[in-house]
């Protein structure tokens, strides 16, 4: 109505209901907005869903399907407001679940899901088993979560698979990538000299597999699983790794798989909600992992919630300080309200030489350890409110955000921050016998480039692992916490381009139990996001507001005639509010803008649309007397004209009547007479006869007499 752009904003604390949300926001505007051509591009934006899940959901201790990735999907709309395309970006997928799970966690459902199906015929080839047999999805514990069948949803994901036209080829490959990285955590690394080096048997089942499913050459990944090639600028050595390497390697090379994996199946459900109509407006949906703290919390939850402190950030501005200064300078009487500011949080974890740029620093040390990085946080940042250091440990360090204090393991940080592969692996998988699989690997600038939905809309900022920069790229390559950052501010500009809703979902308890509601926690998590403040600053504020050129426009249907015939915009919309609305306290004039209490904008629009109801009644009434006096004209027309035939036609069947009936009156009068004139002429004929006999008769007889 307003021809602007929307964003959802939906959050919360993970296992909350984000993604739940979410999927209703998206189906109402599937339902609202059908597309109006035969494309079917509403059930394809409904389909990205189960897709998106099963790649990039997993069971957490909080959450049975939690989103381990940050997801901002855009939905295009035309002028007649039919949704025409899409367009999804991602944000930092946790890769470490690929090959590392929590106790009572679970991998990504897609392994779960291809596992619990590998039975059927078309993926006996995978050398699959059950969940259990395979470490990267078993060290959780339990492989299965109440009330979920893994095979069943499977085949919701391949049907959506096929819905957004993903070929059966393509699915076979992503089905046996995923099979691939299951056999290759399986592998069995065999220690030689003390664990300086180490091997891979050839007869190892798991990897004839791996290489079998990838289509590389399996004498080579053999030998560089275990080996790495050192390039000096004198010569190149090849040289062992000890165990502990080869495991890392093995890890990143899985991580790195995955990612690139998830990179491409992001890419094609973009390809597929693409659309080449003009865009006129879109609505957004961002669902983006809640803030979250386990026992062990490491560099994924420090990013999920650095996001989750953004978000907050851009609610803050949005609806405190944005709203309060705006009533300042529109000179509305006002008492300021109290918020928690969290800036000076973003500035210890994004500032220079905050927590990131002292991460990125300590990646670029030759010799630079998780140690020495904790080390310079607590030497540069002791003095800072949200930061600490806790009593008991050297390498932790605890920030202070707006929902609860975490403290992070600095262990993993700069291995995590770097996400660096062995080039030779990747090397042997851009050699793969399958298309596909050759592609997900090549360069880092064909990766990184991606489809946009239309005007207006940015690229994918899909982040994942890249392959190590050649000796000869001088470029440094980014790291995953400034590629983070930078996908953060390009989400926050995006929002803030837009007209943001907020959609906070509570949890009612923290043991993932139906029916039963925790107020203390519910009151802190309200508390956290500000929607006490929120319900404070709304019933206090005005939360609705109008200009008063856009005022006059929309509600002139309403102001008089000699009204209108003023030039002062401002006295007008005045004369017209004080009539409508009785209670002054309802609304303020500002300087530019009139603003009103919550429920007053929709009792103006019920009165235009009774107004507008009263015009198109009247319209509707005139035009229909006028369609049935045109009706009638043409009838009443069309039935002169056949009476005129009728008659004409009638009259001139009397005439010929008439006509024929006074020929045959003569026909007859001329007949009579002639037949009663020869009778007449006979009779006549035959008297004079006798007469003439009988007299002849009479004088002969007088004769003799005589």
């Amino acid at each position: 109505r307003d021809e602007k752009n929307q964003s959802i904003i939906v959050s919360g604390e993970s296992g909350a209901g984000k993604t739940v949300s979410a999927k209703y926001a998206m189906r109402f505007f599937a339902t609202v907005g059908g597309s109006a051509s035969e494309t079917n591009i509403e059930a394809k934006v409904l389909a990205s869903s189960p897709i998106m899940e099963a790649i990039g959901n997993a069971k957490t201790t909080r959450n049975d399907n939690s989103s381990r990735f940050g997801k901002y999907i855009q939905i295009g709309f035309d002028k007649r407001y039919h949704i025409i395309g899409a367009n999804m970006r991602t944000y930092l997928l946790e890769k470490s679940r690929v090959v590392f799970q929590a106790e009572d966690e679970r991998n990504y459902h897609i392994f779960y899901q291809l596992c619990a199906s590998a039975s059927l015929p078309e993926f006996k080839d995978l050398g699959l088993t059950c969940a259990e047999d395979f470490f990267y999805t078993s060290q959780g514990g339990d492989t299965s979560i109440d009330g979920v069948d893994d095979a069943d949803d499977f085949e919701k994901t391949r049907h959506a698979f096929t819905l957004l036209g993903v070929k059966e080829s393509h699915q076979t490959t992503i089905f046996r990538i995923i099979a691939a990285i299951l056999h290759l955590g399986n592998l069995e690394i065999q220690a030689e000299r003390d664990g300086d080096a180490c091997s891979v048997s050839s007869e190892d089942e798991h990897l004839n597999n791996f290489c079998g499913l990838l289509g590389v050459e399996h004498s080579q990944m053999q030998h560089w699983l275990c080996h790495r090639k050192l390039v000096t600028t004198a010569e190149t050595y090849v040289k062992n790794m000890s165990v502990q390497q080869v495991v890392n390697a093995r890890t990143a090379l899985a991580k790195h798989i995955y990612a690139q994996l998830f990179n491409w199946i992001v890419q094609h459900i973009n390809k597929a909600l693409h659309t080449t109509v003009k865009q006129h407006s879109f609505i957004g949906v961002l669902d983006i992992y809640g803030f979250e703290t386990f026992e062990v919390n490491s560099f994924e939850q420090f990013c999920i919630n650095y996001a989750n402190e953004k978000l907050q950030q851009q609610f803050n501005s949005h609806v405190f300080k944005l709203e309060q200064e705006e009533y300042m300078k529109e000179g509305i009487p006002w008492t300021l309200i109290d918020f928690y500011d969290n800036q000076p949080c973003i500035d210890l974890i994004e500032a220079k030489l905050g927590i990131l740029d002292l991460l990125d620093e300590e990646c670029k040390v030759p010799k630079g350890t998780d140690q020495n990085w904790a080390q310079k946080l607590y030497d540069r940042h002791a003095s800072s409110q949200h930061f600490q250091k806790p009593r008991m440990s050297n390498t932790s360090f605890i920030v202070l955000h707006f929902a609860d204090k975490v403290e992070y393991q600095s262990e993993g940080f700069l291995e995590k921050n770097r996400d660096t592969v062995y080039e030779e692996q990747i090397n042997i998988l851009k050699a793969s016998k399958y298309q596909m699989v050759a592609d997900l690997f090549q360069d880092e600038k064909d990766a990184a480039s991606a489809t946009s939905m239309g005007k207006g809309t940015s690229k994918i900022s899909v982040r994942s692992a890249r392959p190590v920069i050649k000796a000869a790229n001088k470029e440094h390559k980014k790291t995953v916490g400034h590629q983070f950052r930078n996908s953060l501010h390009l989400l926050m500009e995006t929002l803030n381009a837009t007209t943001p809703h907020y959609v906070r979902c509570i949890k009612p308890n923290d043991e993932k139990l139906p029916f039963k509601f925790d107020p203390k926690r519910a009151v802190q998590q309200l508390r956290a996001c500000g929607v006490l403040e929120t319900i404070r600053i709304s019933a206090a504020g005005f939360p609705s507001r109008w200009s008063y050129h856009d005022f006059f426009n929309r509600y002139r249907v309403l102001m008089k005639k000699r009204d209108l015939s003023k030039n002062d915009k401002k006295q007008i919309c005045q004369t017209l509010l004080e009539d409508l609305i009785k209670d002054p306290d309802k609304f303020q004039f500002g300087r530019t803008k009139i603003f009103f209490r919550a429920g007053q904008v929709a009792y103006l629009e019920k009165l235009r649309a009774d107004k507008f109801r009263a015009a198109t009644i009247m319209i509707q009434k005139t035009v229909r007397g006028w369609l049935q006096r045109v009706k009638y004209k043409r009838l009443r027309q069309a039935a002169v004209i056949i009476q005129r035939y009728t008659r004409g036609y009638l009259a001139r069947r009397l005439a010929e009547h008439l006509r024929r009936t006074r020929a045959a009156i003569i026909f007859q009068k001329q007949y009579r007479m002639l037949r009663i004139l020869r009778a007449f002429q006979r009779v006549r004929n035959a008297t004079v006869t006798i007469q003439a006999f009988a007299r002849g008769m009479f004088v002969r007889r007088i004769y003799h007499k005589v």
